[in-house]
């Protein structure tokens, strides 16, 4: 038996996301006889000495933290090195998407122990022992039914803190939500994601249901958020599941992801009638090329159905767009302002950002082979925001871009203040911040949504 630390790192904001993955590795370590802690950083928002204070007692055999690319610089490598300092006996060990995609490269810059590579449930119990034995990349083996992962370990996290401080689109204040996936993987491989395996593996809907229930009863929980990268994926999946919720006398909220392709009013009527409030849809560009460019494999015409049929029914639905493909210009820039000035609903504010190739995606590769990015240390040195350009792609000049970037945000910023009734100050608060990401660096800016440091 080892005794584990698993990190849940700061993201500086106080409307977190429940920590699925550390919660699911939690209940694979105990199921295998290890002892299980854990350290919510971002609720709790701990400072260096409390962390310190934690590590110097030297309980622990293991310390595991996951993170994404976008975290790097800012939170994992100054983490990693106060953990080194103060670890003692114990070992430290990276997973998720960031190191997944370059180990070798993590490994050498935060002196973590080792990197779990993939999905990693069925490895970490005996990560221990193979740092022990020399091994620095653990390679994940994945779970064919997905149904036999064990249930997250909600009983070792603060759940009364992930319950309430996190509101979705068309959640009631006093409704009580948390996030759940009912799949693993994509249907799709878009060029700009990157993700730590191919193919789709589904959980049961009978599974679903039952953990929904058991969050219901236990927790009180109403609103979902369905964290599946493609929560809508068939019809009859869809039917069985909603029947299944109209059988147990489940009344849910919810709000999920899904591919414009396939869409219809009889599908759209079942989310609704499920209690779908929220549909996020990844419409990328409304250029033809630049969907085929990046593997969207969709259309332009699936985007627009989508758009009309979502509306005509009744569900609000996020419309997302990035910009800065090979083969985006002003004029591409112009069809997705007008679309998402068409269908943007008083929900959340949506602005445009520029693609990111994050290590391990497509788009990250073709940088490299075309010469604009040598690899992962020039990628980290470049990346400073999400809303900023990491690598320009396009033929455009990268200060032309941010002045098309700025109108354009700023005129969907106030077109969702008049849609909201959000007062004057407030958008201009908004537009003001994109101008001192853009033209004055300040990368702690974390969206138009919402952001507050501690």
């Amino acid at each position: 038996m080892t005794k584990v630390l698993l990190i849940v790192h700061d993201v500086y904001q106080d409307d977190n996301t429940f920590p699925l993955a550390e919660a699911y590795l939690a209940s694979s370590l105990r199921k295998e006889g290890h002892k299980v802690d854990i350290l919510c950083m971002d609720v709790y928002h701990h400072t260096d000495k409390q962390l310190i204070d934690i590590l110097r007692k030297g309980e622990y055999d293991l310390i595991g933290i996951g993170f994404m690319a976008a975290r790097y610089k800012e939170t994992i490598l100054p983490l990693c090195k106060l953990i080194n300092k103060w670890k003692g006996k114990g070992k430290l060990i990276l997973g998720g998407h960031g190191p997944s995609a370059v180990p070798e490269y993590i490994l050498s810059n935060t002196g973590a122990d080792a990197v779990i590579v993939g999905e990693a449930e069925k490895v970490i119990s005996n990560a221990y022992e193979e740092i022990l034995n020399g091994s620095n990349i653990i390679y994940g083996s994945k779970y064919k039914k997905i149904d036999n992962i064990p249930t997250p370990a909600w009983d070792l996290f603060p759940m009364e803190k992930y319950l309430n401080c996190k509101k979705y689109p068309g959640q009631n204040p006093s409704q009580k939500s948390l996030s759940m996936i009912t799949s693993r993987g994509c249907v799709n491989e878009c060029t700009f994601c990157y993700r730590m395996e191919k193919g789709l593996r589904l959980r049961s809907v009978e599974r679903v249901v039952d953990e929904i229930e058991h969050l219901y009863n236990k927790f009180g929980v109403t609103y979902l958020e369905f964290a599946d990268e493609c929560f809508l994926l068939n019809k009859k999946r869809l039917e069985n599941f909603t029947s299944s919720l109209e059988n147990r006398n489940l009344k849910i909220n919810y709000h999920c992801a899904a591919r414009v392709k396939g869409i219809d009013e009889e599908i759209l009527t079942l989310l609704k009638n499920s209690g779908c409030k929220f549909i996020n849809y990844g419409f990328e560009s409304m250029s033809q090329k630049v969907l085929k460019e990046i593997n969207k494999n969709v259309t332009i015409d699936d985007n627009r159905k989508a758009a009309v049929l979502t509306k005509k029914i009744g569900i609000p639905f996020g419309v997302n767009f990035i910009w800065g493909y090979p083969s985006d210009d002003e004029e591409t820039l112009r069809r997705n302002i007008k679309f998402i000035l068409k269908f943007n609903s008083p929900e959340q504010c949506r602005t445009i950002r520029p693609v990111t190739p994050y290590p391990g995606c497509e788009l990250y590769y073709d940088a490299i082979k075309n010469g604009l990015l040598e690899g992962p240390e020039d990628f980290f040195n470049r990346f400073k925001n999400s809303d900023l350009i990491t690598v320009n792609f396009t033929d455009m000049d990268e200060n032309y871009m941010y002045s098309k970037l700025f109108d354009a945000n700023a005129e969907l910023i106030a077109d969702y203040a008049i849609k909201s009734n959000i007062d004057f100050v407030s958008a201009c608060h908004m537009i003001n911040s994109f101008h001192r990401l853009y033209f004055d660096k300040d990368y702690e800016f974390r969206g138009a949504r919402h952001y507050s440091k501690k």
